[in-house]
């Protein structure tokens, strides 16, 4: 009865704040049916073919897009640390994503943002290992930052839907 009572007032004081769930409705709701029109355009490169790959995933298009998701990857490792023979020994990977959404019946640019991450990867004396960790940090990088854009467009389209009576 307790726990009934404490999530009661926790709900009513989220509501009262303004704050409202963001899948609210499940996959019929406003926000997945409009990620669900969402068309991945080509990215160039083996860091786009991973961006669109998650992109695709997360947001489960459907046959006819309304809308085209625009993105230019900026992938780069640099060396961080350096040992005394002057080798590096550890490098970072910056993934950044500079990203559009183009609503398809008008040609407008809805939502114009960036997002990105970057990981660090440690350097050892086989070179078979630290390309595996290389590709190994890619493949999470365009995770995360395909989540990040998800989550992006998803609140413009809270933000954007019209509201319910």
């Amino acid at each position: 009865m307790k726990r009934a009572l404490a999530l009661a007032a926790v709900s009513l004081a989220l509501s009262g704040c303004g704050l409202h769930p963001l899948y609210s409705g499940g996959s019929a709701g406003a926000v997945a049916t409009t990620l669900a029109e969402v068309d991945v355009a080509p990215i160039e490169g083996k860091a786009g073919w991973l961006m669109a790959n998650a992109l695709r995933d997360r947001l489960h298009s459907s046959a006819t897009p309304r809308y085209r998701l625009e993105i230019k990857l900026d992938d780069k490792i640099v060396g961080l640390g350096v040992r005394r023979d002057d080798s590096i020994s550890r490098e970072r990977r910056t993934l950044r994503a500079r990203y559009q959404l183009i609503d398809l019946n008008n040609g407008a640019v809805l939502l114009d943002a960036a997002s990105g991450s970057d990981a660090g990867i440690d350097v050892v004396n086989s070179e078979y290992a630290t390309i595996a960790a290389e590709n190994t940090a890619l493949e999470r990088l365009s995770g995360i930052v395909a989540d990040q854009i998800v989550a992006r467009v998803a609140t413009y389209v809270q933000r954007t839907a019209p509201e319910k009576p």
